[in-house]
């Protein structure tokens, strides 16, 4: 099962992808950035912007997958 989570922030894109059994990965306007790979139940992934402005994700869950992403430590999405 894949799932994804997109947000844009000041024309930057961001993406993570979910599959449950083989990890998460962070994607920044279509670089990749971090990933983890393995079954998890909590994750975390780091990127950066262009302007280096730090991106932290927080994803994980047992039942639903949650997603939650910061920019220089304040909250710009949560699912």
């Amino acid at each position: 099962m894949k799932k994804v989570f997109e947000v844009n922030h000041h024309g930057n894109h961001i993406l993570i992808e979910n599959y449950w059994i083989n990890g998460e990965k962070l994607y920044v306007n279509g670089e990749l950035q971090d990933e983890n790979l393995g079954l998890a139940l909590r994750g975390d992934l780091k990127g950066k912007l262009e302007d280096s402005s730090e991106i932290k994700v927080t994803i994980g869950g047992f039942f639903t997958v949650n997603c939650k992403i910061f920019l220089e430590n304040r909250l710009i999405f949560s699912s």
